[in-house]
């Protein structure tokens, strides 16, 4: 079982006083790719007001631009929560970056404002990795990063 309060801890601690969106999610990033078992991809989407287009991320090159009407990271925006796909090759309009990704989590992510500023986004390798367990240790952790890109969780 993944550690999360220590992998939230460690955040808060490489963030702590950064003003710098780029350093703090490529910091994020790293934390997770290391922290976590079994993913080959860890990393975020920033909302252009358009499309989701690639930010900091630990893993193979990625897709650089992802429309908001398929695919994984699309429709945890569309439906505003965690997603937790357990076989991304039966996800009707997955977009395949990486074909070794065989199940996926995406955690959007909003700004203060409530306005959307992207998701978080964590590939593996093994089909149905991805537990509740996760979903509530990543939605943590990400109200640790809106602390220190907005000031608020």
């Amino acid at each position: 079982m993944t550690d999360y309060r220590t992998i939230c801890n460690q955040l808060r601690a490489v963030t702590q006083g950064v003003k710098c969106d780029i350093s703090n999610l490529a910091n994020a990033a790293a934390l997770l790719q290391c922290g976590l078992t079994d993913v080959n991809w860890a990393g975020f989407y920033l909302y252009d007001g358009n499309a989701l287009c690639l930010g900091p991320f630990q893993g193979k090159p990625a897709c650089v631009r992802l429309q908001l009407d398929r695919g994984v990271c699309a429709a945890a925006v569309r439906g505003g929560k965690t997603l937790i796909v357990d076989d991304v090759h039966s996800f009707d309009g997955h977009i395949a970056c990486d074909s070794a990704s065989d199940s996926e989590i995406v955690v959007p992510i909003y700004a203060a404002s409530g306005n959307l500023y992207g998701v978080l986004d964590i590939d593996s390798p093994v089909y149905a990795r991805f537990t509740d367990d996760d979903a509530r240790g990543l939605e943590q952790f990400v109200q640790v990063l809106q602390q220190a890109l907005f000031g608020a969780a």
